[in-house]
């Protein structure tokens, strides 16, 4: 017999002033059950998390846990009745430790009633050890990169030991591979296990997701949003990414990555020859041509990034050369790059790509100050008009040019570092992981954007770890590994298969 939910969730209302974010939401998630959570940004997902952890109050509905009614006011209180949340931004104070992270206002205290520092650590690297992650729990969490942080929560949200566990992106910071220089076990790896581990002890995990495989790999029913209405709910074994995805945003998956024009490529924009960075990168020759997108393929830490940074005058060059419209070009700064045509999308949008407090006008004005500026003054006019230019072209979901960048979701954010660059009109676009952290649909407008800009003639060099992206967005495709290009293909050629054994070094398949 089907074990009764855990948790109920029953005719949830919620409004906001001219949005109706829940429209009569019914959820459940049994215990031992993984219950994936989906749907694109404003389907209404995190308002129905926030109703659950007492972030928000419903208008309406009812919420049930362990057969009772509850009205959850507070985050205390939803800890109390055993739910924790792992949220996809990071809820970490930067300037304590680990330990302290993990435990606050929850200190362990010796018979004096002084905090236990020694008793917290030994539990704080218990816990981390479960996670197969090697951080001294000591260390000061702003010494740690966006990985170790994410581990640092997940690790947070365990020490409560609660019965219904959210998990809102988890994976979201965490690399995808890992490289032959490190031991270590691919974090993502390892969440995924735990996951599975905390479903056989009959925790519940609500698990919010935007990639498939980690959907169908891990849950066991799906329960879909769209515009604030529950669409569907399908056992995971019935159903497949085309259908979810169809239900999600009403297009099938296969039509994802979009068609281009029929403008041909034309001649090099871009060509590095000879790239090297002391202990990073050895000799990487490569070139872009105009309406062309090339992808560069890769394991985490194979130096993809670092490539990006350094054309872009943004990483150390020890040695090499850069020519655009096959002329040399000395570029020793992001400056002289703009200078030269070269813009770059970097792949933390947050921390290098937005000014977040700064309304949507000035990040998109940004790059490009003498086009809304004169004698050092800046052209009000001119600056709304462009802001308003690209939010209009490249359909920016904002209520107003002055709204603050943080508050729009991950793919509207996105958007807005395309649109700063294109303002500026480059030759040459640098995209690095240009879909990451955002949902399908807004994936396909941004597929269909890099269609646009490679048939405007603008030279697309896009960095990506998802295979599929690569395959179906890339003309070109090159593949490093440990800091050398290991070898071009076309897309007509290009397999996941050869892609990985050029990544790797070992063969997939038979």
């Amino acid at each position: 017999m089907q074990e009764a939910p855990i948790l109920e969730m029953r005719g949830i209302r919620k409004a906001f002033p001219g949005v109706q974010a829940l429209d009569g939401v019914d959820f459940e998630v049994r215990p031992g059950e993984v219950m994936a959570l989906m749907g694109e940004n404003g389907a209404g997902k995190s308002t129905l998390i926030r109703i659950l952890t007492g972030a928000h109050l419903a208008d309406e509905g009812q919420v049930i846990i362990k057969g009772q009614p509850v009205q959850i006011t507070s985050t205390k209180q939803a800890q109390d009745l055993g739910v924790a949340v792992i949220y996809q931004e990071l809820n970490l104070a930067e300037a304590v430790s680990v330990t302290e992270n993990i435990y606050v206002g929850r200190e362990v205290r010796n018979r004096f009633g002084m905090i236990d520092y020694k008793t917290m650590h030994a539990h704080a690297r218990d816990l981390l050890e479960t996670l197969h992650v090697n951080i001294d729990p000591r260390l000061m969490v702003r010494q740690l990169n966006i990985s170790r942080k994410q581990m640092v929560e997940i690790a947070k949200a365990l020490s409560l030991d609660a019965s219904i566990i959210v998990m809102d992106e988890p994976p979201s910071s965490l690399p995808t591979t890992t490289t032959s220089k490190t031991s270590e076990l691919n974090e993502v790896e390892v969440l995924l296990d735990l996951i599975a581990k905390l479903r056989d002890q009959g925790k519940a995990i609500i698990y919010i997701s935007h990639r498939m495989g980690e959907v169908f790999r891990i849950s066991d029913r799906i329960t879909v949003l769209r515009d604030g209405k529950l669409v569907g709910i399908r056992k995971t074994s019935e159903t497949n990414p085309d259908e979810i995805v169809s239900m999600m945003v009403g297009r099938k998956l296969e039509d994802m990555y979009g068609t281009r024009s029929d403008t041909q490529i034309g001649d090099n924009v871009l060509e590095v020859r000879g790239l090297n960075q002391a202990g990073t990168l050895y000799d990487i020759n490569f070139h872009v041509r105009a309406g062309e997108i090339l992808g560069l393929a890769g394991l985490i830490g194979a130096g993809r990034t670092e490539t990006a940074m350094a054309t872009f005058g943004a990483g150390k060059r020890e040695s090499g050369e850069i020519l655009v419209d096959n002329r040399p070009v000395t570029i020793r700064n992001p400056q002289d790059a703009i200078r030269a045509g070269i813009g770059y999308l970097p792949e933390d949008r947050k921390l290098q790509g937005l000014f977040l407090k700064m309304a949507v006008l000035l990040n998109i004005s940004a790059a490009d100050l003498d086009h809304v500026s004169r004698s050092g003054f800046l052209m009000f006019k001119e600056e709304r008009e462009l802001s308003n230019q690209y939010i209009k072209q490249l359909n920016i979901r904002t209520p107003s040019i002055q709204q603050r960048v943080r508050n729009l979701s991950g793919g509207n954010q996105q958007k807005v570092v395309i649109a700063k660059w294109l303002a500026v009109k480059p030759k040459v676009l640098i995209m690095d992981e240009p879909t990451r952290g955002v949902d399908v649909g807004a994936k396909i407008e941004i597929y269909n954007l890099m269609h646009q800009m490679a048939s405007q003639g603008i030279a697309l060099v896009m960095i990506s770890s998802e295979l599929p992206e690569i395959l179906g967005m890339s003309d070109r495709i090159l593949v490093l590994r440990e800091g050398h290009a290991m070898g071009e293909l076309t897309r007509e050629e290009a397999t996941e298969e050869k892609i990985m054994t050029l990544a790797t070094g070992i063969k997939t398949g038979s």
